[in-house]
C-alpha cells in the first residue's frame, strides 16, 4: 500500500508530462482520461490531440481519415508550445506547461 499523503495535491491536480489516447502506448493512461484533459497547443485550445508531451513541446494529431496497415490513424507530429489541465476541476484548473 502507498502512502498518498506524501503527495502534495498540486501534484495530483495537473495531468501527466507524456500522454496518450492510444491503449497501445506505454503512456497510455485511462484514469487520467476519464477525468478530461484540455489541451492548448500554441495559445489555441484543441480537441484532436492524440497524444502530446509538454516538456519535449510536441503534440501528435490524426492525419485525415488515413490509416497504416495495422489499422491505427496516421499522425503528424506537431511542435509548439502545449500546455494540458483536467476539465473536471473547473476554469481555474491548475495548468502543467513547460517553464
Amino acid at each position: 500500500m502507498t502512502d498518498t499523503s506524501a503527495i502534495p495535491p498540486a501534484a495530483t491536480d495537473v495531468p501527466a508530462d507524456h500522454l496518450s489516447v492510444n491503449p497501445r502506448s506505454p503512456h497510455f493512461d485511462e484514469a487520467q482520461l476519464r477525468r478530461g484533459v484540455g489541451i492548448r497547443f500554441k495559445g489555441r485550445e484543441r480537441t484532436d490531440i492524440e497524444e502530446y508531451s509538454i516538456s519535449e513541446g510536441w503534440v501528435r494529431v490524426q492525419a485525415g481519415k488515413t490509416m497504416d496497415r495495422k489499422g491505427q490513424p496516421l499522425t503528424l507530429k506537431l511542435t509548439g508550445p502545449v500546455e494540458a489541465w483536467f476539465q473536471d476541476l473547473g476554469e481555474d484548473a491548475p495548468v502543467a506547461k513547460k517553464d
